[in-house]
C-alpha cells in the first residue's frame, strides 16, 4: 500500500504565481539577480575576521606596490614594533580592526601578517591567497620558512617546540655533581671563550678555547661544537690544534663564511682570523676551512698580522661590511679598541681606534647594527667588548656603546652600559640568523658568554670538566621613551627542554611558598609579583641545602631592581674564594636605581633558570639580566619563596623541569 504524503496548500502567493505564468517568471528572474548579487558581494566581503584582514592584507599589497613605484623597492611595517616605514614609503594602510600587522621584505617579494580577534592572516607577494594556514601561503623565494616563523612570533603565534623524552628529565643514576644539565661544557678538561657561531648546511657551527692539558699545562685550541637549534649541542672534537705553525697557541678570533671567496680559497670557505701567542707577542693569524669548519689548516702566510710593539694586541672581531664592500676587524688592543680594514681577509689596513679608561683591559671586541625599536629609520651601531667594571662597583662582564658609523670610525652616543649585571657572564659573543630578511637581522640578535670569572675561574670545585657557557639569549635594542639599551630574553628554543609544569599558588608570601622543584637539579621559575603598596619589600626566592640558603634570587621594590645574593654555597664558604664572589650583585651595579619605581599595583616579571651550578635570572621584560655560578653544599636540596620587608603578592607563577641536554 503506498505511503500517501499530504498535499500541503498553497499560500496566497504561490497561488497568485499559478495562476499568472508570467509573474513566475519575473520572480524567477529577480531571485537569480538578487542570489548574482549576494554571491559577488560575499566575494567581495567575506564576513567576520577572515574579511577583514583580507581587507587589510589587500591595502598592504597596494602599499607595497606604491613604495616599489615611488622608492625602488619594497617596505617592511609592525605597528606594535613601530616601524612604520611601509606607510612612509608607500601610503598609510587602513588597518582598523587589526590588533597588530607586521610586514617583511626581502628585496625580492614580502610576507605580511594581520592579527585579527586573536588569529594571524598572512598574505605574501607571490599570491592573493589570504590564510590563517602558514602552510597555505606560498612564499617569495627570498624569504624563509624561517623568516615566517619570525614574523609569525612577532604577531604571538610562537613556534611549537618538540617536547623533550621523559629519560631527558629525570635525575641522573649516577650523581653528576656540579655538572650542568642544559648548559654547553667541555666533556672533559678547560673551556673559556666562546667563538661567535655561524649558520652552514642546516647547522650552528660554534668554537670555544679549549685547554686539554689543564691544570698541569698551558695554550688552548679551537673546540668545535654543533647545533640545530642553539640549545642542544653536539661536541665534534678539536678544529684548529695549537702549537703546529710555530706562532703559538690558538686563541680567541672571528670565524666567517667567505660566501664570495674573497680570501681565494674559494665561494663558501670558512675562514678563521684568529690570535697566536708565543713568548707573549701576539699576532693574528689565519685558518681555512673547505669542510664546513670541521677541520681548518694554516694559511702559509701567517700571521696576516704581526705585532708592532704592543703588549694587547688580540682577539680578532670580523665583520662584513657591505655598505663599503669591505671586511671589517676589531682588535682589543688595552684601553682602546683598534679599526681595520681588508678587501680580502689578509691584507689589513688601520683606518682609526676608539679609547676607553676606566674599564680596564678591554678584551673579546664586537660590534653590529641593530634597529631601536625594530625600526629601521632608527638603525644603530652598536660597539661592544669584554671589561672590568670594578669603578663602578662591579665585576668584569660585557660593556656596549650605541652610535654611529662611517666605514672607518665609530662615534658613540653617550657612555657605556652593560649587558648583564651578574658575575659570570664574559667573553660574550652576537650573532644574528642569515635565515632571516635584513630587517628581522637588525631587529633581534642572538647572545651567549662564557660563564665564569677570571678572579675565581682556577678555583671551583669542579671534577673531570672546567667552564660552561650560559645559555643563548636573544636581544634587542629598545629606548622604552629613554636611551637605547638591550634588552635579554632567553632564547625561545629553550622551550624544548621544558616538562610539565607545575602552578606556584597565587596569594601573599608572608607564610612562604616551598616550590616543586624537581630532583635533577635543573628547572625554571616563571613569577609574576604585585608591587607592594607602599612600593617596599623583597621577593625572594631561596635556594637551600641542608635546611640552609646557600643562594639567593630576589627583586628589591624599593630599588626596582633583581639580585643574586651567593654567600653561603660551596664556593663562599670554602674559604678560597676572592672576596668578590661573596658580593652581592644586583641589576643596575653601582647606578642609583635600574628603573623609575613604578606605581602600587604595577606587576613585575621574574624569570629564572636554575641549573646545578648557575643561576640566570630575567627580569622587569628583559631590562635586568643576572648569571652567576651557584655552587649546592652537600645536604637535601629545597626551594623557597618568601617575602622580607613587606607584603609581597604572588599573581601567577610556575616552576618547569628543564631536561638534560647531554647524551648517554
Amino acid at each position: 500500500m503506498p505511503f500517501n504524503v499530504p498535499r500541503p496548500s498553497l499560500s496566497p502567493l504561490a497561488a497568485a504565481l499559478k495562476r499568472r505564468p508570467l509573474l513566475w517568471a519575473a520572480a524567477a528572474v529577480g531571485a537569480a539577480v538578487v542570489l548574482v548579487l549576494s554571491l559577488v558581494l560575499a566575494g567581495q566581503g567575506r564576513p567576520g575576521a577572515e574579511a577583514a584582514a583580507g581587507r587589510i592584507l589587500g591595502a598592504v599589497a597596494a602599499a607595497q606596490d606604491a613604495s616599489k613605484e615611488r622608492a625602488g623597492g619594497y617596505a617592511s611595517v609592525w605597528l606594535k614594533g613601530n616601524d612604520r616605514t611601509l606607510f612612509e614609503r608607500g601610503g598609510q594602510v587602513a588597518a582598523d580592526g587589526a590588533e597588530d600587522l607586521r610586514s617583511v621584505e626581502c628585496g625580492a617579494g614580502w610576507l605580511a601578517g594581520a592579527r585579527v580577534d586573536g588569529t594571524v592572516y598572512l598574505r605574501s607577494s607571490a599570491t592573493d591567497t589570504v590564510s590563517a594556514d602558514a602552510g597555505a601561503v606560498q612564499l617569495p623565494a627570498c624569504i624563509s620558512a624561517e623568516a615566517r616563523d619570525g614574523l609569525l612570533a612577532d604577531l604571538g603565534v610562537p613556534r611549537a617546540w618538540p617536547g623533550p623524552d621523559a629519560a631527558a628529565l629525570a635525575a641522573p643514576a649516577q650523581d653528576p655533581g656540579y655538572r650542568p644539565a642544559f648548559h654547553l661544557t667541555p666533556d672533559q678538561h678547560w673551556m673559556n671563550d666562546p667563538q661567535r657561531p655561524f649558520f652552514l648546511n642546516g647547522l650552528w657551527h660554534y668554537y670555544y678555547l679549549y685547554n686539554a692539558d689543564y691544570p698541569e699545562g698551558n695554550g688552548t685550541e679551537w673546540f668545535h661544537a654543533t647545533s640545530t637549534d642553539m640549545v642542544h649541542w653536539r661536541n665534534e672534537g678539536v678544529a684548529i690544534e695549537k702549537f703546529r705553525n710555530g706562532l703559538g697557541d690558538i686563541e680567541t678570533g672571528s670565524a666567517v663564511v667567505d660566501t664570495g671567496g674573497t680570501a681565494g680559497f674559494g665561494k663558501g670557505a670558512v675562514i678563521a682570523v684568529l690570535t697566536q701567542q708565543d713568548d707573549g707577542v701576539q699576532r693574528q693569524s689565519l685558518f681555512y676551512s673547505t669542510d664546513n669548519g670541521y677541520s681548518f689548516k694554516n694559511y702559509d702566510g701567517n700571521p696576516v698580522m704581526d705585532n708592532p710593539g704592543a703588549e694587547h694586541w688580540r682577539d680578532p672581531r670580523i665583520v662584513r661590511d657591505d655598505a663599503n664592500n669591505q671586511w671589517l676587524m676589531l682588535l682589543a688592543e688595552g684601553h682602546k679598541i683598534g679599526f681595520y680594514t681588508s678587501p680580502d681577509l689578509k691584507k689589513w689596513t688601520y683606518v682609526s681606534a676608539f679609547e676607553q679608561d676606566g674599564l680596564g683591559i678591554l678584551e673579546c671586541p664586537d660590534f653590529f647594527q641593530m634597529d631601536v625599536d625594530g625600526d629601521p629609520a632608527k638603525r644603530t651601531w652598536v660597539l661592544a667588548a669584554g671589561a672590568n667594571g670594578s669603578e663602578e662597583g662591579r665585576t668584569t662582564g660585557l660593556a656596549y656603546w650605541t652610535g654611529s658609523f662611517d666605514g672607518k670610525a665609530f662615534t658613540p652616543e653617550g657612555g657605556h652600559q652593560w649587558l648583564d649585571d651578574g658575575a659570570d657572564f664574559y667573553a660574550a659573543v652576537t650573532w644574528d640568523d642569515p635565515r632571516l630578511t635584513d630587517g628581522q637581522r637588525k631587529a633581534s640578535r642572538h647572545a651567549i658568554g662564557w660563564m665564569n670569572n677570571w678572579s675565581y675561574a682556577r678555583d671551583l670545585p669542579t671534577d673531570g670538566f672546567f667552564g660552561s657557557a650560559s645559555v643563548t639569549r636573544d636581544i634587542r635594542l629598545e629606548s622604552d621613551g629613554g636611551r637605547p639599551a638591550l634588552v635579554s630574553a632567553p632564547t625561545p628554543a629553550l622551550q624544548s627542554l621544558e616538562g610539565e609544569a607545575t602552578a606556584v599558588p597565587a596569594g601573599s608570601l608572608g607564610g612562604g611558598k616551598v616550590l616543586p622543584v624537581p630532583e635533577s637539579g635543573a628547572y625554571k621559575v616563571d613569577l609574576e609579583l604585585e608591587r607592594p603598596a607602599n612600593g617596599a619589600g623583597e621577593a625572594r626566592l631561596l635556594l637551600q641545602g641542608g635546611g640552609k640558603a646557600y643562594a639567593t634570587v630576589g627583586y628589591d621594590f624599593r630599588t626596582g631592581r633583581a639580585f643574586v645574593a651567593r654567600d653561603g654555597d660551596a664556593v663562599a664558604m670554602g674559604g678560597k674564594a676572592a672576596a668578590d664572589y661573596r658580593q652581592i650583585r644586583a641589576a643596575g651595579g653601582g647606578q642609583e636605581a635600574a628603573r623609575p619605581r613604578g606605581a602600587a599595583g604595577e606587576t613585575v616579571s621574574l624569570t629564572v633558570y636554575v641549573d646545578r651550578s648557575s643561576v640566570e635570572v630575567f627580569a622587569d621584560g628583559g631590562r635586568q639580566a643576572l648569571t652567576s655560578l651557584v655552587f649546592p653544599p652537600a645536604g637535601a636540596k629545597e626551594t623557597r619563596l618568601v617575602q622580607d620587608g613587606g607584603e609581597v603578592t604572588v599573581l601567577q607563577g610556575k616552576v618547569t623541569p628543564l631536561a638534560s641536554i647531554r647524551q648517554g
